[in-house]
């Protein structure tokens, strides 16, 4: 190993916890780095002791990375407070030399006092940095702008109701570097010009960004796009974004407006508007109105990265055009509009037409990253879509509901083989339309008023279909056909 290798502790703020493996796996994978943590490694904690190839390595680790909090030189660590401190004494002794200049009284210092999992008193703060009087700094003491941060940090455990009788791990060392979670804040929804009913999470979609590897002087494509946030997310990231979706009001920033007091949309909200509000405008290719169902892409185009988040039918439709092999004989005149009509994008074929366009249109080695719906009760290891194409290297669950959740799915592309573009595979209990199993689950257990009757309307549906029903046009209602006997006037409750 290099002498220059060096211990870190990087502090991940306590959130998003499950996807902060793969968001610096990512990264180091971005930024060509080698990493490498103890046999005792956690993910779960928020202070990982990992070496890094120098200073350099960790702020290119932090440049990017929306789970970190910081990154601190660890000087030393230790479950036993006294042990504690006659371990950091000797680092300092053994080290004197290089820590030199750290020390120098023309360098202003700060020392603070941090706790995971239990309360400190500001008094009780001060007597422990008073524990430290030791440190040979000779500098100013400075509170707001130091030369050098020193961190002091016991970590109780991660149980709020059940907090040991001493710290877990007592660490010290100096900063490096801040995370970017001030990218969060950067492009919140609040504070964004268009938005829509289902736009990503800033965070969310900065760390789907990671995860597709989208750097300068990439491609980023979202099949999927809505209001674009996915594609806000790629071009902070330097990336070209291009998006497509089959909603030509939330495409073209014509749909009804999802803020609180908002009657009416301005006349500039759309995605164009918000890459403009970040600095972006650059970065913007196109957003077309487009069946993804049907591709418009010529066979050689490539994408960098597909980040997307598809529609699964609970807060947005599934739908693609119809395609219908007959003209019906009160068609419109040649020339005349038409609107097409649409017909439910089902599930599988939705996740079959996702990766099966991935594995012809993305780069070797390029990445799809997108959420896949599961309920809970269905959670097994083969339960996820596979590809020939494709090797799954990310897999993060974010929980929805009691009954509910979605991971994002990472796959990286392994194999270009003509053979191998159409071998999608699915479980057989994930084909079935994962709507009407989600609404099945909440009529079945608790929900809100609004999940519980949408469930007992959709359960209404399948039935009547199972007896032979089907919907007149004119009123809406579920009818047995004409020419069967005795029907006619049986109908059910849903509209």
């Amino acid at each position: 190993m290099s002498s220059a290798w060096k211990k870190y502790v990087l502090w991940f703020a306590q959130e998003h916890v499950d996807f902060r493996q793969a968001e610096i796996a990512s990264l180091l994978r971005l930024w060509n780095l080698k990493m490498n943590t103890g046999p005792d490694h956690k993910p779960e904690n928020p202070f990982w002791i990992v070496e890094l190839n120098g200073d350099e390595a960790a702020k290119k680790l932090a440049s990017r990375s929306m789970s970190l909090r910081c990154i601190f030189e660890l000087w030393t660590h230790s479950n036993h407070l006294s042990t504690f401190h006659e371990q950091l004494k000797s680092y300092i002794q053994t080290n004197r030399t290089a820590l030199s200049s750290v020390f120098d009284k023309d360098r202003s210092f700060k020392v603070t006092v941090e706790t995971y999992n239990k309360h400190f008193t500001q008094p009780e703060k001060v007597a422990k940095i008073e524990t430290l009087q030791y440190l040979p700094a000779e500098g100013p003491v400075n509170l707001k702008t130091p030369d050098v941060h020193f961190w002091y940090i016991e970590f109780w455990g991660l149980d709020p109701m059940d907090v040991p009788e001493q710290p877990l791990d007592v660490l010290f060392g100096k900063w490096v570097v801040d995370g970017r979670r001030d990218m969060i804040n950067e492009i919140s929804l609040k504070k964004r010009k268009f938005i829509g009913n289902t736009s990503m999470d800033p965070q969310l979609s900065l760390l789907m960004a990671n995860q597709g590897l989208a750097k300068a002087g990439d491609v980023v494509y979202d099949p999927f796009v809505g209001s674009g946030s996915l594609l806000v997310a790629a071009a902070k990231f330097g990336a070209y974004v291009l998006g497509t979706d089959i909603d030509y009001m939330t495409v073209h920033g014509k749909s009804k407006p999802t803020r609180v007091n908002q009657k009416v949309r301005e006349a500039d909200e759309n995605i164009y508007a918000n890459l403009k509000q970040y600095g972006c405008e650059g970065n913007y290719l196109d957003v077309l109105v487009s069946d993804f169902s049907r591709s418009i892409w010529k066979s050689d185009f490539q994408f960098d990265s597909i980040i997307t988040d598809p529609p699964y039918g609970i807060r947005e439709a599934t739908e693609r055009i119809e395609f219908k092999t007959q003209k019906r004989a009160t068609c419109l005149n040649e020339g005349s509009v038409h609107y097409p009509s649409t017909s439910p994008y089902q599930f599988d074929q939705l996740y079959r037409d996702l990766m099966n366009f991935s594995a012809r249109y993305l780069k070797l080695g390029g990445r799809l990253v997108c959420w896949f719906p599961i309920l809970r009760k269905d959670s097994t290891p083969d339960m996820l879509p596979r590809h020939k194409c494709f090797q799954l290297v990310a897999n993060s669950e974010q929980p929805l509901t009691v009954y509910s959740a979605r991971r994002l799915l990472t796959y990286e592309k392994i194999s270009d083989r003509e053979e191998d573009m159409d071998s999608y595979e699915l479980s057989q209990v994930m084909i079935d339309n994962f709507r009407q199993r989600y609404m099945k689950t909440v009529l079945q257990n608790s929900g809100t008023r609004k999940e519980r009757r949408l469930a007992m309307r959709d359960v209404g549906r399948e039935e009547a279909i199972k007896r032979g029903k089907q919907l007149d046009p004119s009123d809406g209602k579920w009818k047995y056909p004409k020419s069967r006997e005795g029907g006619g006037g049986d109908t059910t409750t849903d509209k």
